[in-house]
């Protein structure tokens, strides 16, 4: 059997396409459209979904059911001898508290290790391939969730949004204040930290909202990241719910930004995008996990 499987969801932004040709597992994430429960990148596209929520659908998110989970950690068990299962971050679902439970079962225990790492999008994407990094480099199953977790505090991710109507569906702000934003062309930027979604700062225009996020980006390199970034050791992020030619136009503004550093860019999962919208952009960096750390190799 091969020592380590990896497993996330896929409101890390990663295809079924990519997964199979990485050697990875993603658990589709359910949500529900009027009432219909649909399984993202399995029941419906990108352009429909951000469709129907322009028609303003009443969309909202769930989390897989423990049998889906264990069904998934039954068949990838077969294979390997651990799991890591790197679902979305605990501070934006009850997904990591669910798969704790469910390693409780003698079954699970000692072979799936649930890593709590406060990514999501992009940042979780970038995360899983650094995973698999590591276990090229032939690090534990036990160990490589150590450096993850520990690593769950060295990201950053800001979210401009076009408008604050879905910010109010998922009852985060007001109906008033989100008539108030409407009225004033409010663009509020958000700022991501371990898994906690905050509000940044609210700005006048999207253009505005653009120049502010890479602003604060450049910030957090220059005073938390800076060493690391240095080193070679940051990735820069982007994620878009935008056409195609917003995001590509985003890319390139981020790009002359950070010169000479290659930007990951990801559309935002569906389950993300009905919490952002269509048209939101982020900017985000994260440290690569094993940086600044010595492993002791036996002999």
């Amino acid at each position: 059997m091969k020592p380590v499987g990896i497993i996330t969801d896929s409101c890390s932004g990663i295809s079924q396409k990519e997964a199979s040709e990485r050697g990875i597992f993603v658990l589709p994430m359910p949500f529900y459209i009027e009432g219909h429960c649909l399984y993202e990148g399995v029941d419906l596209d990108r352009d429909e979904f951000l469709e129907k929520l322009k028609e303003g659908a009443d969309v909202s998110t769930s989390q897989p059911s423990p049998a889906e989970v264990t069904a998934l950690w039954d068949r990838v068990l077969s294979e390997y001898e651990k799991v890591l299962y790197m679902p979305i971050s605990s501070g934006l679902s009850g997904s990591c508290e669910t798969a704790y439970a469910l390693t409780r079962d003698e079954k699970y225990e000692g072979r799936v290790l649930v890593v709590d790492h406060g990514q999501v999008a992009t940042p979780l994407h970038r995360m899983v391939l650094d995973a698999l990094e590591l276990v090229e480099k032939g690090y534990t199953a036990e160990e490589i969730r150590e450096l993850l977790e520990r690593a769950s505090d060295q990201m950053m991710i800001y979210i401009g949004v076009q408008t604050l109507e879905y910010l109010k569906k998922g009852g985060r702000i007001t109906p008033a204040a989100a008539a108030l934003g409407a009225v004033f062309n409010i663009k509020p930027v958000l700022k991501l930290a371990t898994g906690k979604l905050d509000s940044f700062k609210k700005c006048h225009g999207f253009l505005k909202a653009r120049k502010i996020m890479i602003e604060a980006m450049k910030q957090e390199i220059e005073t938390r990241f800076q060493e690391a970034y240095e080193a070679g050791a940051v990735h820069i992020l982007a994620a878009s719910s935008a056409s195609e030619a917003e995001t590509e136009s985003w890319v390139k503004e981020i790009e002359a930004a950070f010169p000479g550093k290659q930007v990951m860019c990801d559309p935002l999962s569906l389950g993300v995008s009905c919490h952002i919208g269509p048209g939101g952009l982020g900017i985000g960096c994260a440290v690569k996990p094993d940086y600044g750390t010595v492993r002791k190799k036996e002999g």
